[in-house]
């Protein structure tokens, strides 16, 4: 049976994580396996790979081939250059305790370059969180001064605005001293014209109600006058008549006498 060591995919769209398994090179990439061997994460930086070191290597010399993804895994991982210097061994070219210091040699050799691009990389990242977070206390420096200088022109031009309004204020009170002084005024001399006026209407009216009076009283008094003087015309009238009447009498007794 054709046996493959290969990549099955796992994790979510855009942050896919795999396993390392061995599987039947005819069954689909996320079908079944025979056995997972290991994890290979290559979201973090340097990618995370966790392999069992020796079932690799067991499954390498049983001859199950590795696609080039975990190729590259296992030579990074030394289970390929293994095989190699136990392969050598097999053939005599070298004793199984040299193989064993060159892979020693070797994997010191990877450690420590390993270790220097970790170090290099969190020096890196040290970095630029620095230059960030002084790239962002230059920000905020220049958004506190532009924030300064905006409140200084609210405020002053808050300033000029109460000082404007003040003015408007003092001005439109002195508009309305004034509007009440000249209304005042004005009253004042309607209030005097109206008083000459009622003082010229009573002078031409004193005349006139005189006048009335005048007319009023002469008919009155010819009135009691011709009332007064016909009682003693008439009483006088009445007496001539008396007087001739007794006149006539006397003449009358006298002429009987003489007789």
């Amino acid at each position: 049976m054709p046996t493959k060591i290969r990549l099955q995919r796992h994790g979510k769209k855009r942050f896919a994580f795999f396993h390392v398994v061995i599987a039947d090179s005819r069954a689909p990439r996320d079908g079944k396996f025979i056995e997972k061997i290991g994890t290979y994460n290559p979201n973090t930086n340097p990618a995370t790979i966790d392999i069992s070191f020796d079932k690799a290597l067991n499954w390498v010399k049983k001859g199950a081939q590795p696609t080039d993804t975990v190729r590259a895994l296992l030579s990074y991982k030394g289970v390929i250059y293994k095989n190699h210097l136990d392969r050598g061994v097999t053939k005599g070219a070298f004793s199984q305790e040299e193989a064993d210091k060159r892979f020693e040699d070797w994997m010191k050799a990877k450690e420590d370059k390993i270790n220097s691009k970790k170090d290099k990389l969190a020096s890196e990242a040290e970095a630029a969180e620095k230059k960030a977070l002084e790239a962002e206390k230059e920000a905020n420096k220049k958004k506190a001064e532009s924030i300064a200088a905006k409140t200084a022109e609210v405020t002053e031009t808050a300033a000029e605005g109460a000082e404007q309004a003040a003015e408007a204020v003092a001005e439109g009170a002195e508009q309305a001293a004034e509007a009440v002084a000249e209304v005042a005024e004005s009253a004042t001399e309607a209030a005097a014209e109206v008083v000459e006026e009622v003082k010229e209407a009573a002078t031409e009216e004193a005349p006139k109600e005189e006048a009335k009076e005048e007319a009023a009283e002469e008919p009155k008094a010819e009135a009691k006058e011709e009332k007064a003087e016909e009682p003693k015309a008439e009483a006088k009238e009445e007496e001539s008549a008396d007087a001739s009447s007794e006149a006539e009498a006397k003449e009358e007794a006298d002429k009987k006498e003489e007789k």
